[in-house]
């Protein structure tokens, strides 16, 4: 690279591109010099990533996880990211130990996901359909969840296509969609009125539908939703999808329906498809076994749909990656033909209820109110009768950041717990609805729970009477 960069050093009398002639050393030494910052800036300008990737602003992972440590209070309790602070259960960890000893789960699958999966995602989700999925055109397995929402975005996005996201958002979501050039428009949750004075439900998140509708045009090409929310821990209402998937089957728009939390739900839940034959025919619904088996590590994710779509979204996959784990498929697929049998999924259910009733106690004791889960396992507290000490001193890539970032970095720094900003998931316009709160993860074993509780109660001396 060296010799593309350097000029070839010439005789003074010579004439150099521009047509100059040189009439002496210093001249060339000039001109050389004037030449290789040229070539720099153009090799610079060539260097430049591209504007999806380019960002400059810290992520909200990259902060906690720096100030977490960072910080004086040693172990840090981790409550951020939603990772489980325990195994999957035996039966799976066994089925996948055996996998590895077989030839074939140590190859290729074939693109669309080992058939022992898809056959029994078929069966297990038969009970919620109404019918057997065909396991051939209509479930495609893929590397996560994350990977198989990029893989639909990438199937069915155009530049200049319009995806319309509510806030909060999974923070991936924007990623993926800017990757093919879509353009997103942004429809934002609002919390409970009271929310920063009294605990509720998770169900009193709710969207404007008046702005839902005019965040409709011609060039909307599809919606996602996310149900059981994350980090809102909100189940959507049938009455809700219902308006939401009159709103997509009368402009032909693409639902997008993540339900990885589809087996943590501690109030009725309604899948978007099966509302109708007619909702079906649009409706790409997204699941994870990370979020099933406790194994986020293991990347292994689906989409099922009707063949018509899961077509493409198949194709985008094999251009993406070709195939995922083939020993994790395998694995998965005895998780899913057992789990039944085992109790795993009632016991999922008890397991984090449990969790959430242990964990929540806190905010009680503190009189702190939060809003109560109806799924998944993030808790959303509201801090607003938490005061800062004035003065306090935050790095500056925090100081510029709403009220939640503070509130995040000051709990790490004072008590040793971590948690999630959640106004990382809103635009700048609308952080502000969520200045206050703070996500908290669960998914943990109790006696990290108890830990969080105990330095949590360091917040009382900071509780506004």
């Amino acid at each position: 690279m060296s010799g593309l960069l350097l000029p070839v050093l010439r005789r003074p009398s010579s004439l150099i591109s521009t047509g100059t002639v040189v009439k002496s050393r210093q001249q060339l030494v000039q001109s050389q010099r004037h030449h290789l910052h040229s070539s720099s800036r153009l090799m610079s300008a060539k260097l430049q990533p591209a504007a999806r990737v380019a960002g400059n602003r810290q992520d909200v992972w990259t902060i906690v996880n720096e100030a977490a440590a960072a910080s004086p209070r040693q172990p840090i309790v981790n409550m951020g990211q939603g990772f489980f602070g325990y195994n999957p259960p035996e039966f799976i960890l066994n089925a996948a130990k055996k996998a590895l000893d077989r030839v074939e789960c140590n190859q290729y699958s074939p693109t669309r996901g080992r058939p022992r999966l898809r056959k029994a995602l078929s069966k297990a989700y038969a009970p919620h359909w109404g019918r057997e999925l065909d396991p051939e055109t209509e479930i495609t397995i893929t590397t996560g969840a994350n990977e198989g929402m990029l893989s639909a975005f990438m199937a069915f996005v155009e530049p200049g296509d319009e995806v319309i996201v509510f806030e909060p958002f999974f923070d991936q979501y924007i990623s993926n969609i800017e990757m093919p050039g879509g353009k997103i428009v942004y429809v934002p949750m609002h919390p409970p009125k009271d929310g920063h004075i009294k605990t509720l439900s998770a169900s009193e998140w709710t969207i404007d539908f008046d702005e839902l509708e005019r965040a409709v045009t011609p060039r909307t090409k599809m919606l996602v939703i996310n149900t059981p929310h994350n980090p809102v821990g909100k189940v959507f209402s049938r009455a809700e999808l219902e308006r939401i998937a009159d709103l997509c089957v009368k402009n032909q728009i693409i639902i997008l329906s993540d339900e990885v939390y589809d087996r943590l739900f501690y109030t009725p839940f309604t899948r978007m498809a099966t509302l109708s034959p007619e909702v079906e025919k649009i409706t790409l619904t997204v699941g994870s076994a990370g979020k099933n088996f406790y194994a986020t590590g293991w990347r292994v994710g689906w989409l099922m749909g009707p063949a018509e779509l899961i077509q493409y979204v198949a194709a985008a996959h094999t251009r993406i990656c070709y195939s995922s784990v083939s020993p994790l498929q395998e694995a998965c697929a005895i998780g899913f033909e057992e789990a039944d049998q085992q109790g795993f999924w009632t016991q999922c259910i008890e397991d984090m209820q449990n969790k959430m009733s242990r964990f929540n106690a806190i905010w009680d004791e503190l009189g702190l109110p939060y809003s109560i889960p109806e799924g998944g396992y993030f808790v959303m507290a509201n801090l607003n009768k938490v005061e800062i000490p004035e003065g306090y001193p935050f790095p500056p890539h925090v100081a510029e950041r709403p009220r939640d970032f503070k509130l995040a970095w000051f709990l790490i720094q004072e008590l040793g717990v971590a948690a999630i900003p959640p106004s990382e998931f809103y635009t700048d316009v609308n952080a502000h609805i969520v200045e206050d709160w703070l996500r908290f993860a669960v998914c943990k074993p109790d006696e990290v729970l108890e830990d969080a509780k105990e330095r949590l109660r360091g917040l009382k001396k900071f509780i506004k009477q």
